[in-house]
């Protein structure tokens, strides 16, 4: 999977790379010189005019070390230095081979010829340069094309040779064979070499370092926005501390007031007799056989009912405990068919403290 993945890598980078040549020639657009290979292996040097002023003749040479022999006349020299190299080959230095693909390939074609490049051709992949014509549809739904494949070798000279002349890119074609009913001239090759000063321009190189740096930039902007994130989050924590402890603050100043809703509530706890404790003392005073259905307690009032075989003697026992006084009926005392016993309605007065206990 690593090893797709380069390759993929790779090949985007390529892409990329012609790409980004094409644009920056046709925003700049430079002069365009073709160097057509004879039947001797001489090349011809033909040149497209920028103006009908200043029209080169057409010369010819070999190649020696990587250069043109016989130098190249001057004016050929500015011609070619920053300027696009197209090498045009005879057939004779190209393998040709016919292939045929379903016609839904018709998109892919790039990447299945790329696949088997190395059993097509005797170069491996990394050993081969190559091109294709345009598909055509033949029969059962299937398209025919034409490969064209060469060893980078033979390109090696070519690309020493744009590169001594000062050329900005180079592309390699070639006519197709004898006899290939092919319309169009296949490209085999193609690469930027230098920019218009004269130094390297590595495309693929800055592309790489670009990739490198943007992925570097991502990284440090993760660990600011970490540490960025932890120094808000501290700040928040002191922030909230602050507040509570201005809170507590403020609190403590209305209590030494005296008028605030917590004093208040705090001093009729400290005031107010305990729910549980009058009932502890209410079940204390009653005997056994007597039961409370319902408790109030209003303020220093205690409001009693419920069924006793005995309510008079209620009265008495009640008074005895030390934490009520003055009981009486508020309401009279009845006895209805289903009861076990007498229903009465006691009220009685708190005393102002209540102990944990007699």
């Amino acid at each position: 999977m690593i090893s797709e993945l380069k390759e993929f890598f790779g090949e985007w980078i390529a892409a990329v790379a012609l790409a980004v040549g094409s644009i920056t020639d046709r925003l700049m657009p430079r002069r365009q010189v073709w160097l057509v290979e004879g039947d001797d292996g001489a090349f011809t040097a033909k040149a497209a005019p920028v103006k009908k002023s200043n029209a080169l003749q057409d010369v010819s040479f070999r190649l020696a070390n990587g250069r043109p022999s016989p130098s190249l006349p001057p004016d050929w020299d500015s011609a070619l230095r920053g300027g696009r190299v197209e090498f045009l080959l005879k057939p004779d230095h190209i393998l040709f081979r016919s292939l045929d693909f379903p016609k839904q390939a018709a998109d892919f074609l790039d990447g299945m010829i790329r696949a088997q490049i190395d059993r097509l051709t005797p170069w491996a992949a990394s050993e081969v340069a190559f091109g294709w014509s345009p598909p055509f549809d033949i029969a059962n739904e299937r398209i025919a094309l034409t490969l064209a494949a060469t060893s980078k070798d033979k390109i090696a000279p070519l690309v020493e040779l744009a590169g001594n002349l000062g050329a900005t890119s180079i592309a390699v074609f070639t006519e197709p064979p004898p006899g290939e009913d092919v319309p169009v001239r296949f490209k085999v090759f193609e690469s930027a070499l230098q920019g218009a000063t004269g130094r390297a321009v590595d495309v693929p190189r800055t592309l790489r370092m670009t990739l490198l740096g943007a992925g570097l930039a991502a990284a440090a902007s993760l660990v600011l926005a970490a540490y960025v994130g932890n120094m808000l989050d501290d700040e928040q924590q002191q922030l909230s501390r602050r507040i509570a402890e201005r809170r507590a603050s403020l609190r403590l100043s209305q209590t030494a007031g005296g008028g605030s809703p917590q004093s208040l509530l705090a001093k009729r706890k400290q005031t107010t007799p305990s729910s549980v404790m009058v009932l502890e003392s209410i079940s204390r005073a009653l005997p056994d056989g007597t039961y409370v259905t319902e408790l109030r307690i209003e303020g220093d009032k205690v409001q009693v009912v419920g069924i006793s075989q005995d309510a008079p003697s209620l009265i008495r026992l009640i008074e005895q405990s030390p934490q009520f006084s003055r009981a009486t009926f508020f309401a009279p005392t009845t006895r209805a068919q289903n009861d076990p016993g007498e229903r009465f309605h006691i009220e009685v007065h708190l005393t102002p403290y209540f102990g944990s206990g007699t």
